[in-house]
């Protein structure tokens, strides 16, 4: 054994207690730290020869790479749509790594039994039945991959083509509509050989976000076969929704393959004020949600559901000797993409069991309010104007007056040198936005204070 490795095995608890006592003090020091570090040119070091060991290692990141690690599990990084980690979430992902299990096959220990458990908490938690099956993944865009592959599956049942044996084209150009799909979508029809053409915007409601479903309608009539719909659960600029029930009863009609997005709009399920918004989700045959957005675990954490598991594993069946028989409860490696993963579901099953439907339902509304609080601000401020009401948890907004892309462009990057807070540039009904996203269990009323004084001074300056 290198004697390095043989030093760091002996030492392994006061290395880890080391590690502990580094990530403490960045975690103490959230509220202090920048939300977003514009990148600086760190010169590359060579690959080292002999190694420094662990001791070395923390050293040399604290030195190197530490400094320039922005605060995006802080209460203020309000970016893309970006949870933090719940204490129980973190202590759950440190034992991931700790235990080092891989959930994929059965045959050596419970983790699978862990991850289904966990599954079915989650299914419960957004109100889907018994009749779905689910697995983990890397994010929303691996789970609306793994939806699809389902879907395209499907297809290929109504067209009397076996896809996963056959490929995707011996299916032929398929259809796929959507009124506001988000842009994993047209990337996993890429990666799944349907290609990006196959997907048909319809137009929305007036103002909204929010397919038409009369001209969704329309558009099912004119197709000579089978068709996906992808539905949102909650839009990437102003969370709407679509309405999930009148696409399903259009199902009764049409018989197309019902795909929702539900990456963090589904958490609305949890506040009996917005659990109407999700109405319909259980009416679906792929569901995606993003768990390391609103249940604030640590990255990368998602899940995707389905009610037709048996043509999930026809696509991602793995079938090899030493693997094992698949049998009636079949290993996840045989359900998604991935063979070889971590035990993702730790970290939330710590969570939910932390602090339950409760707990969560709390971080919900909290940043709920917030959201509406700074809405309520921006829509009062001469500097800005509010684009689209305040929904959810995403205030959409853009300068009073003239707005170009350089404008939106500098004004990300004032804020990011600012360091208060950050937040994410956007387009909406064709004009230069930013959006911010309230996702963080850590966030409070301050924090919103805060970010508003920096985006006031900053328009002031940029108008």
């Amino acid at each position: 054994m290198d004697p390095r490795l043989a030093d760091d095995l002996h030492a392994l608890p006061d290395l880890l207690d080391a590690a502990s006592k580094f990530a403490a003090e960045a975690l103490a020091g959230l509220d202090r730290r920048a939300a977003a570090v514009p990148p600086r040119a760190v010169e590359p070091a060579p690959l080292p020869a002999g190694g420094a060991g662990a001791r070395g290692a923390l050293d040399e990141f604290a030195r190197r790479w530490e400094p320039g690690f922005a605060a995006g599990a802080g209460p203020r990084y309000l970016g893309f749509v970006t949870g933090g980690a719940t204490p129980a979430s973190l202590a759950g992902d440190w034992l991931t790594a700790a235990y080092d299990q891989n959930p994929a096959s059965g045959m050596d220990s419970s983790a699978q039994d862990l991850e289904r458990e966990t599954v079915g908490w989650l299914a419960e938690l957004f109100g889907l039945g018994t009749e779905f099956s689910g697995a983990f993944v890397t994010g929303a865009t691996m789970s609306t991959v793994t939806g699809l592959a389902i879907a395209r599956e499907w297809l290929g049942e109504r067209a009397g083509v076996v896809v996963s044996t056959e490929g995707a084209a011996a299916l032929g150009p398929v259809t796929v509509l959507s009124g506001s799909p988000h842009s994993s979508v047209l990337k996993a029809l890429s990666f799944l050989g349907m290609g990006r053409s196959a997907l048909r915007k319809v137009p929305v409601l007036p103002g909204r976000e929010a397919v038409d479903v009369a001209k969704l309608a329309e558009a099912l009539e004119t197709l000579d076969g089978p068709a996906v719909v992808v539905a949102n659960a909650g839009t990437v600029n102003t969370v709407d929704f679509d309405d999930l029930r009148a696409i399903a009863a259009l199902k009764q009609r049409y018989g197309f393959w019902l795909h929702v997005d539900a990456a963090f709009g589904g958490f609305a399920a949890l506040v009996p004020e917005h659990a109407a918004l999700t109405a319909g989700l259980d009416q679906a045959d792929s569901v995606v949600v993003d768990l390391h957005k609103w249940l604030n675990v640590p990255y990368d954490s998602a899940v995707q559901f389905t009610r037709r598991r048996d043509l999930q594993l026809r696509v991602f069946s793995n079938n090899a000797a030493y693997l094992g028989e698949i049998g009636e409860n079949p290993d996840f490696l045989h359900l998604t993409p991935e063979n070889s993963r971590r035990l993702r579901a730790l970290p939330a099953w710590f969570s939910l069991v932390a602090y339950g439907r409760a707990g969560h339902r709390e971080i919900v509304e909290r940043c709920v309010a917030l959201a509406r609080d700074l809405g309520a601000r921006i829509d009062g401020s001469p500097h800005w104007h509010l684009l689209a009401p305040v929904r959810l948890n995403v205030v959409c907004f853009t300068p009073a007056g003239e707005v170009t892309q350089d404008r939106i462009d500098t004004l990300v990057r004032d804020i990011a040198e600012d360091g208060t807070t950050f937040l994410t540039p956007t387009v909406y009904d064709g004009r230069p936005a930013l959006r911010a996203a309230f996702s963080n269990w850590r966030t409070t009323g301050t924090d919103v204070d805060r970010v508003f004084a920096v985006l006031e001074r900053l328009a002031a300056g940029s108008s």
